[in-house]
């Protein structure tokens, strides 16, 4: 039996990774889980807990999938890369998408537009593989079985409206666009889901919260999925949340987007808001081929078995010990900051 451990230190993490568990029962395997305390109440009762660096190295994974920028270097396994979001630019690249940490064995890219650069990456480092597979959290996105959204949908047939801000503070749009949003959902002639990034300020998210009601509707980040496949129109900023309801060939408002492209109707004046919701609901031709033309180049897969691509690519090279790749750097500040936040997630008692 293939036994796969699943890294999770953050709220966004459990969408991302949890298709690949279910992929991994499907093909009879066991997957189970090493995650910061916060996370243990939104794990399922099914969901089985590593719980400390003795406790991994017992289960013996053949592979540990990380959603997040780093991975404990010392718990057995080859390391994965499955990223936490699509490149949106946030940064410059030598500190963002492309940075390289040297904890990886493998990155599963989503599609063309990453696969190149590290491609170009892995030629220059020498010590990781890069294969292209699609993103496990947008299998549920495609799956035949995963319904069209509508448990989320209004029974009159409003618009349904979705708004989602990135947690980067110099970026996002959540406290300007608050009183807007609130007058939108106020006026009732749209429906509204709603949903901030886990790290936001707990009194902002009490603020949205407080928006639920007949229009309206917060849900949490590990919903985000449902909330895509139920909205007309996302509402964002510089979040990767952009990326990933485009590929669904669904429009697009950006506020002050760090990079904006033709596939969004990217407003820099909060006054402008109404109407580009108005224009985006419209699906003008130019924009929806520009929408199709960026989705291809992100995220091409709409057959929903990332996962599947992943756990392959992550068995073939596993079983390939013999590859012909550098030693990672022995960068041992980089390991000894890994120790410190592993010990932040463990109890004195359990971290060994």
């Amino acid at each position: 039996m293939q036994r796969y451990l699943l890294f999770a230190t953050t709220l966004y993490a459990l969408p991302i990774l949890r298709p690949l568990a279910q992929a991994i029962g499907r093909m009879g395997g066991e997957a189970r889980w090493f995650i910061a305390g916060p996370l243990e109440g939104y794990m399922h009762a099914h969901e089985r807990i590593v719980r400390n660096r003795r406790e991994a190295g017992e289960f013996a994974p053949q592979a540990v999938f990380s959603a997040s920028n780093w991975v404990p270097h010392f718990f057995p396994g080859l390391k994965v890369q499955v990223f936490h979001g699509f490149n949106v630019e946030k940064r410059a690249p030598q500190r963002g998408h492309f940075r390289i940490r040297g904890l990886f064995d493998l990155y599963c890219t989503q599609g063309p537009a990453t696969t190149g650069p590290f491609q170009q990456l892995a030629r220059q480092h020498g010590h990781f593989e890069v294969v292209e597979t699609g993103w496990p959290k947008l299998d549920p996105l495609f799956a035949e079985d995963a319904g069209s959204g509508d448990s989320l949908r209004p029974a009159d047939g409003r618009a349904v409206c979705m708004y989602a801000a990135t947690f980067t503070q110099s970026l996002s749009s959540a406290e300007i666009l608050y009183p807007h949003l609130a007058a939108q959902v106020a006026r009732g002639d749209r429906y509204w889901l709603l949903t901030l990034h886990p790290k936001c300020d707990a009194d902002l998210v009490q603020r949205y919260r407080a928006l639920e009601g007949p229009n309206a509707r917060y849900l949490e980040a590990v919903d985000l999925v449902s909330m895509m496949r139920a909205a007309d129109v996302l509402v964002s900023d510089t979040s990767s949340a952009v990326s990933e309801f485009i590929v669904q060939g669904k429009p697009v408002v950006t506020f002050r987007n760090r990079a904006p492209r033709p596939h969004m109707l990217d407003i820099c004046n909060v006054d402008e808001l109404d109407a580009a919701i108005t224009h985006a609901l419209g699906r003008p031709a130019e924009l929806m081929q520009a929408i199709h033309d960026y989705a291809h180049s992100i995220h091409p897969y709409r057959d929903g078995r990332s996962s599947e691509r992943v756990l392959a690519a992550a068995e073939a090279i596993a079983s390939n010990p013999s590859r012909a790749l550098a030693r990672k750097p022995n960068n041992l500040l980089r390991k000894l900051h890994g120790h410190l936040r592993y010990r932040r997630w463990t109890t004195n008692s359990d971290a060994d």
